[in-house]
């Protein structure tokens, strides 16, 4: 994108109403929904394109960390790592990604979801909860849709049979 034409459309703005609009994007840009897509693109050692935000360029780089929050890319020209929002990441053609599905679905058939059936009263589970953190619990009910879980925390969370994961204790 040109920033002289975007910088030329928003003089015409008052104060108020740039602050108004750097709030709106702030928002969007926070939207859990927009992170996890593009978390879902993003790999350890995957190469992706960042923007420095004091050039305005973008970079080329690897994936090194991946937080909850942030992504940490280690620079290929200048050795040094960034710690960045997934708003700057451009993780790129999903070409990697879809020729490792297409191998592992001509050998085999894709994973089933976990079913009500696959979880019993008891069981130790995890699951994301919906601000992306990892939760640990036991499964205090069945219900028909759902599994109420108790977390090692205190709290409680109705989570779907596909969202849970069985935890071993060793």
């Amino acid at each position: 994108m040109n920033d002289t034409k975007l910088i030329e459309a928003l003089s015409n703005a008052s104060s108020l109403e740039l602050f108004e609009l750097s709030r709106i994007i702030e928002r969007l840009l926070a939207d859990p929904r927009r992170i996890v897509a593009i978390r879902n693109k993003l790999n350890l050692g995957k190469s992706v394109q960042f923007m420095d935000w004091r050039t305005g360029q973008m970079r080329p780089g690897k994936i090194v960390a991946i937080k909850d929050a942030q992504v940490t890319v280690h620079e290929d020209g200048t050795r040094s790592q960034w710690k960045l929002s997934y708003a700057a990441i451009d993780p790129g053609e999903d070409s990697e990604c879809f020729e490792r599905e297409s191998a592992t679905s001509n050998s085999q058939p894709p994973p089933q979801k976990p079913a009500r059936e696959d979880f019993l009263r008891g069981d130790k589970v995890s699951f994301t909860d919906k601000y992306l953190q990892h939760q640990v619990g036991t499964i205090t009910r069945i219900n028909q849709r759902t599994a109420s879980v108790e977390c090692e925390a205190g709290t409680g969370w109705r989570v779907p049979f596909a969202m849970l994961s069985h935890v071993m204790d060793i």
